[in-house]
């Protein structure tokens, strides 16, 4: 018989139930942190490039120019909150906006030299806060945290995907 992750909550064991009560509230502590700092990084670029700019920025750097809906959509989110949220970063002359060269009507994002420069002085700041926050800790403690983390991000990009699963109503835009 399939079992639903409702079902699969219900047959936990009491010793499973406690260690995903920590889990949840250990996840609360950090997004509640995380958000509080921002993980902004050292120095004095800490806390200067808020999250929705470092993401957007980070995968136009990744992913080369592209447009508004195909930006959306690698991130997972409404274009209306791309438009909103590259706005500043077209204003501050981080990201550049043209028209595609075989369809002038339409816009593309790139980061300009700018906007590479600063990200790149934002993600040394932010290696060096991650540095420091695991300076104790060995490389496969470093690696495996890593790998459990994006293990676990995808999860939940996965399950915020599927539409109909009870707590997948959108998110709002951030």
């Amino acid at each position: 018989m399939p079992t639903t992750p409702e079902m699969s909550m219900d047959m936990t064991t009491v010793g499973e139930t406690g260690l995903l009560d920590t889990l949840q509230h250990e996840v609360a502590v950090f997004a509640r942190r995380a958000e509080q700092t921002r993980l902004g990084g050292v120095g004095q670029v800490r806390n200067s490039m808020d999250r929705a700019a470092y993401l957007l920025l980070n995968r136009l750097d990744k992913e080369g120019p592209m447009g508004v809906k195909a930006l959306a959509a690698s991130m997972g989110i409404d274009s209306s909150t791309v438009t909103r949220q590259v706005a500043p970063l077209v204003d501050t002359g981080l990201v550049k906006r043209t028209s595609h060269p075989e369809d002038g009507r339409a816009v593309v994002l790139q980061l300009s030299p700018r906007g590479l420069s600063r990200l790149d002085e934002v993600r040394l700041s932010r290696r060096q806060l991650m540095a420091e926050l695991t300076n104790d800790w060995s490389p496969q403690e470093r690696e495996a945290f890593c790998s459990l983390l994006t293990r676990f991000n995808t999860a939940l990009s996965t399950r915020m995907a599927s539409p109909g699963l009870p707590g997948t109503e959108p998110a709002p835009a951030s």
